[in-house]
């Protein structure tokens, strides 16, 4: 009899088996603890199929099966990857609306279950289920669901049909242990029910996931709605700060966007013919995108499909790579002997007066003893990184998840016990840090745990981009050294040599002589320089040179004779080193998606041996140029600041509003890149007719012209570095120079002025009986001056707030700036405060309600820590207090009482936070008011002063109150703080109380 053949694979098996009974085993690398296995002719036959299943011996990698073809492919992985992802989204998806009656259509939306959008949602939120107590929970069910229900309740408010709240959670999203009804809420004005939902997975940055849903009936009062719903919401933020919050029902006519301000509606679709009244709120950004989908039934509201949009922090944010340096005070002694040792005389001399010599050989040597001492090390910083989250806590979820492969619910439950409670230890350990910190006073590193517990300071993202993006953003912030020419009509006229130039000044001629008087040499001591070092932050990045400052602070002893030489020698030779004028621009965006180069603003990050010498520069040019600086720059002056600039902008416009008849016209004017476009031979004819050194102007000079620069990306840097001119944003320098720059054109008059903050410029026009001839001529006059001084106006961003109670005046006609009409708008950010046309501040209220809202939630935040109360008012005082009462002297007493009310809500949440009676806004608008009017009294350069000395009494101590025709003008700052002095003074305002007085203040 023949024998058979032998198919292929069993000749392998056969192989196979006459390899392994030739050799030992001891010869294979067998896994610890394995012994010899031994297979049978069938055993080895039947290895592939499912009836030796059983059998599991070790398989090196190596050995094992590798799948080919389309099984390995990059669609099979990317589909198995999806199909993850899709019961695993960072945040639920959602489908919503109102249905009309649930229990006749549970059987379409039983059918609809079936299709891929509506199983593979998260949550279903219905509103109007007409379900009531007879209708029991096995009629609405679906199946993979769990449903959580909140009927109409008859007593309650007043209505026994219609209707009815439920929320469908699914089981692949969430598991039924795992939801907890927080609130249920029944009245004629509102239905609500409040879930707190504990998913698979959610990101790291929410805790959990917190949805209500409500109902506003045609007939409810909106406002007590709302009120209502914001006093839940309110109060589950407190509980839980971290929670993802959603908000979604039938609002009818009322929404949530003032009284939740810091929530964001996601529903852009109609919802019920072309009306969208199914809202949803979530207290983040851009969380979805609404889809609208067919009704349920004959239900005349469409349903709406909200598709997740979150991006975890995570994933948006990106690993980064730092160089960091370990320092101790052994280190920092290190680096004190060796500068101490250092013979200076020998490492600079050689050089003479080569500054360019000098300056490098100075710099090589400090980054060099910096290297030797202590190495830089690179470290890996993850965005979603908390400090609590220790080694002890990762083995703990480590054994969380073995707990879960093993599926013992027991050992789960233990687990997920030990889980908590070693978080709960790891952040007590964590607040009890900080709270040490406190004690021994070391705020710096107080303040940053308080940041990192709340996530108020948040990194700022840089540009990304590559070298030719780099390129192109280093060539446009450059564009305003192109050469320019003017034409005839706008060219500036020759200056006289020698006769004395007249600058405009409150319309009187101030003649200066052209001849500067003589000064005594610029000379910089060795303790004014250490005393300038020492002041450096030394956590703030180094510049091109990679000098660090916190070398540069701890060493300031020892660095301050050998920096001292070399600051001098830059005076004397009127030169400022190559290396020091070296900017990196980092462009920083302007908003959130930037779309073309001039969303970026360009930040200059420059020597910080540079900044110490234009500080101690600062010092010598000030005391030369005050008397020539513009009394209505209210920039950069000791004690005066943004609360004085818009004080005088409104004094003018109250008081020449209240005597009626009249029109206020303000045009603010907005310049591009307002320092890079200072000219330095106009600057330099400016300085020398204000009386300043020539040798200082010399420097000037130089310091603003060959600035080599270049643009740093996002572990991107550009390959060309270009040659500006002017000071960039982000230099000690720029902001006085700039002032100067433009102090030549003032003007202010009984109808016009022109007033400014930095490059914030305000035109203002009084108009009485139609006559704008003046307003008109100064406006034209400061469009030619800007344009023969080479600053580029933004017609752009350039806007006119009109201020007219009148009723029956025609609109004015618009003011042309180089042939633009310029845009009439009907309120105006200016200087951080919203003014509108009716100075009624309901604008500014709404946006400081808004920020107040979204402060709360940082509060809340370092509440849940169990924080003590010292650190929570520090950080109300510091964050909540600033944003809610900035430039409160400016309008605390004119805002309407209904949104002083919507303010003092906040304050009061805030109080129960924090866990103290904090001050009402009229008692923070009043002591800041009368803190106000003393410093202006005190100082006799500020604006506003000769109008408070005009109202002092002959006969007593007490000022005298203007005639007031409104309340607007009654309301507004100067009559309001006089009122609150005279009160402070007493009754007789004798001067024995003026003392007494001031005592009350607290002056």
């Amino acid at each position: 009899m023949a024998a058979s053949p032998v198919a292929p694979q069993h000749r392998i098996v056969y192989f196979l088996f006459y390899f392994f009974s030739l050799y030992p085993m001891d010869m294979f690398n067998l896994p610890p603890g394995a012994s010899h296995f031994f297979y049978s002719r069938e055993e080895l036959l039947g290895l592939k199929t499912t009836a030796h299943a059983g059998i599991r011996h070790h398989i090196p990698a190596e050995l094992r099966r590798r799948y080919r073809g389309c099984k390995a492919g990059a669609k099979l992985k990317a589909k198995l990857a999806d199909n993850r992802r899709r019961f695993k989204p960072s945040i639920p998806s959602i489908i919503m609306g109102n249905v009309n009656s649930l229990p006749n259509k549970i059987d379409e939306l039983s059918a609809l279950n079936n299709q891929r959008t509506y199983r593979e949602s998260s949550l279903y939120i219905f509103t109007e289920t007409w379900l009531n107590h007879l209708v029991p929970d096995a009629n609405v069910d679906l199946p993979g669901f769990t449903v959580v229900r909140a009927d109409r309740d008859a007593n309650a408010c007043g209505k026994s049909r219609g209707g009815g709240l439920i929320i469908y959670i699914n089981h692949r999203w969430c598991s039924p242990g795992h939801v907890t009804v927080k609130e249920v809420l029944c009245c004629p004005d509102l239905e609500l029910l409040a879930v707190s939902l504990r998913p698979y997975y959610i990101p790291r940055e929410f805790s959990h996931v917190i949805a209500l849903c409500v109902y506003i009936p045609p007939s409810a009062d909106a406002a007590v709605a709302c009120e209502k719903i914001h006093t839940v919401t309110a109060r589950l933020q407190t509980q839980h700060p971290e929670a993802f919050i959603i908000i979604s029902g039938d609002f009818n006519h009322a929404t949530l966007d003032s009284t939740l301000a810091a929530f964001y509606q996601a529903v852009d679709c109609p919802t019920r013919n072309n009306k969208t009244i199914d809202l949803l709120y979530t207290n983040v950004r851009d969380a979805y995108r609404a889809t609208p989908l067919p009704p349920l039934g004959k239900s005349d509201h469409n349903l709406v499909h909200l598709q997740p949009q979150y991006t975890p922090l995570v994933q948006r944010q990106s690993n980064t790579t730092r160089s960091i340096r370990k320092w101790s005070s052994e280190v920092e002694d290190a680096l004190r002997d060796c500068f101490e040792a250092t013979d200076w005389d020998v490492l600079l001399k050689p050089h003479g007066e080569d500054i360019e010599g000098q300056t490098h050989c100075l710099t090589d040597y400090l980054n060099f003893c910096l290297d030797v001492v202590t190495p830089a090390k690179t470290v890996r910083c993850y965005p979603n990184n908390k400090p609590w989250v220790t080694q002890e806590v990762k083995a703990v979820l480590n054994r969380k998840k073995v707990a879960f492969r093993s599926k013992d619910r027991e050992a789960i439950k233990s687990a997920q016990r030990e889980v908590k409670q070693c978080l709960k230890e790891a952040k007590n350990n964590y607040r009890r840090k900080v709270e040490h910190k406190l004690s021994e006073s070391r705020m710096r590193e107080v303040w940053d745990g308080v940041n990192t517990i709340t996530g108020h300071r948040v990194k700022t993202v840089t540009a990304r981009g590559s070298v030719e993006e780099a390129n192109r953003l280093n060539n446009f912030f450059n564009r305003f050294d192109q050469p320019t020419t003017l034409p005839p009509s706008l060219q500036p006229p020759p200056p006289p040599p020698l006769p004395p130039v007249h600058l405009l000044h409150d319309n009187n001629a101030v003649p200066f002589s052209p001849l500067p008087s003589p000064h005594p040499s610029p000379c910089i001591t060795a303790d004014q320089v250490r005393g300038e070092l020492r002041k450096l932050h030394p956590r703030k990045a180094a510049g091109p040179d990679k000098v660090s400052p916190r070398l540069l602070k701890t060493c300031a002893a020892e660095l301050g004779e050998p920096l001292q030489h070399v600051f001098n020698l830059s005076l004397q030779l009127g030169k400022v080193p190559t290396l020091w004028k070296t900017s990196c621009i980092v462009p920083v965006p302007k908003k959130n998606r930037p779309s073309e180069l001039n969303d970026f603003r360009p930040v200059a990050l420059t020597s910080q041996l540079m900044k110490t010498l234009e500080r101690l520069f600062l010092n010598l040019l000030r005391p030369q140029v005050q008397h020539a600086q513009d009394p209505l720059q209210f920039a950069y002056r000791a004690g005066v600041g943004v609360e004085d600039a818009i004080l005088y902008l409104l004094h003018r416009a109250h008081s020449h509003l209240d005597k009626g008849g009249g029109t206020v016209r303000i045009l603010f004017l907005d310049f591009s890149s307002a320092f890079n476009t200072i000219q330095p031979l106009m600057l330099q004819d400016k300085l020398l007719r204000m009386q300043v050194d020539p040798c200082l102007v010399s420097w000037i000079s130089n310091y603003l012209t060959d600035r080599p620069q270049y643009v740093r990306l996002t572990d991107t840097t550009s390959d060309t570095v270009v040659s500006s001119t002017g000071a960039p944003q982000g230099t000690v320098l720029a902001p006085l120079l700039f002032t100067l720059y433009t102090s030549d054109f003032c003007y202010s008059s009984e109808l016009c002025h022109i007033q400014k903050f930095a490059d914030d410029t305000v035109i203002m026009g009084c108009i009485r009986d139609d006559r704008e001839e003046e307003y008109r001529s100064l406006v034209n006059d400061f469009v030619v001056w800007s344009q023969r001084n080479h600053l580029h106006l933004n017609t752009s961003k350039t806007k006119e707030l009109v201020m007219d109670f009148g009723k029956s005046r025609p609109c004015p006609r618009p003011v042309l700036v180089r042939g633009d009409e310029v845009e009439v708008v009907g309120n105006y950010k200016y200087l951080g405060v919203w003014l509108d046309n009716k100075l009624d501040w309901s604008c500014n209220s709404e946006h400081l309600y808004k920020r107040g809202q979204c402060r709360l939630y940082f509060l809340r935040r370092l509440r849940s820590f169990n924080i003590c109360r010292k650190l929570l008012q520090m950080f109300y005082q510091s964050v909540v207090a600033s944003a809610l009462f900035y430039a409160v002297v400016c309008w605390g007493g004119s805002t309407s009482t209904k949104h002083s009310n919507r303010l003092d809500k906040l304050i009061r949440r805030a109080s129960s936070v924090v866990g103290t009676k904090l001050d009402s806004l009229v008692t923070v608008a009043e002591r800041r008011s009368r803190n106000k009017l003393l410093a202006i009294m005190d100082n006799a350069s500020h604006p506003l002063q000769p109008v408070i000395s005009a109202q002092k009494s002959l006969l007593s101590d007490r000022l005298l109150l203007p005639r007031c025709r409104t309340n607007r003008f009654k309301d507004s700052f100067v009559p309001r703080a006089i009122k609150l002095y005279n009160s402070a003074l007493g009754g007789r305002g004798r001067s024995s109380r003026k003392k007494e007085g001031l005592e009350k203040m607290g002056h």
